[in-house]
């Protein structure tokens, strides 16, 4: 059984380094979104890179589990993994949901969508600041609004079948609401600070099943 990786919003595989799965896995490459895109035409363009023939899960981070979500949806992997991210729109913190309303992302320009690091350190609790820094000096800015747009005007209570939600308890970015299985002092970057707790979890699920 093949499962598919997802980064989070815009980061590349770098983010799974540290991940072992004791499975085949395939990291998904993140496209460029078309200008307006909804993230629906997104996920279905995304959608052709998994091979639907054999057996197969999502494993998404952050925003690539909101990604992870909608390619569910449609394609019905056998299991569904969500790590520091959400199931459904209402886990998501109302702030985000009140600056969709208010249009207040449609008014920083791309040079300033990219938060100052001292910020992001803090909201991710990263302890691996470095990566971090590199990760998000790599992402493109204009996926960065896009992105962020896509997050803050998601609306789903769509309910998954087999689907599991790893969240850390530190988690300043998405607070931990509603259920899941708890990682006690993991914050937004614990992909990377606390992959050997992620790893344990995943293979316990792949065991089991």
């Amino acid at each position: 059984m093949t499962y598919y990786l997802i980064g989070g919003l815009g980061a590349d595989k770098r983010v799974f380094d540290l991940i072992s799965i004791n499975a085949d896995t395939v990291f998904l490459k993140w496209l460029g979104p078309f200008k307006q895109e909804s993230l629906v035409s997104y996920v279905n363009r995304l959608s052709a890179q998994i091979d639907t023939k054999q057996p197969y899960g999502i494993i998404g981070v952050s925003f690539g589990g909101i990604v992870a979500v909608e390619l569910a949806k449609i394609l019905k992997p056998k299991y569904t993994v969500l790590i520091s991210s959400v199931s459904k729109s209402s886990q998501l913190p109302k702030a985000y949901l009140a600056l969709g309303k208010l249009g207040l992302l449609n008014l920083i320009p791309n040079g300033l969508i990219k938060p100052p690091q001292v910020l992001l350190n803090f909201m991710f609790g990263a302890k691996n600041k470095l990566l971090l820094t590199r990760i998000i000096d790599d992402t493109d800015p204009t996926f960065i609004r896009w992105a962020l747009q896509r997050i803050i005007k998601w609306e789903s209570d769509f309910e998954l079948d087999h689907c599991i939600r790893i969240h850390g308890t530190s988690d300043r970015l998405i607070p931990l609401q509603g259920e899941a299985k708890v990682i006690e002092g993991g914050g937004h970057f614990m992909i990377v600070d606390m992959a050997d707790k992620i790893s344990e979890l995943i293979n316990e699920m792949i065991l089991s099943n």
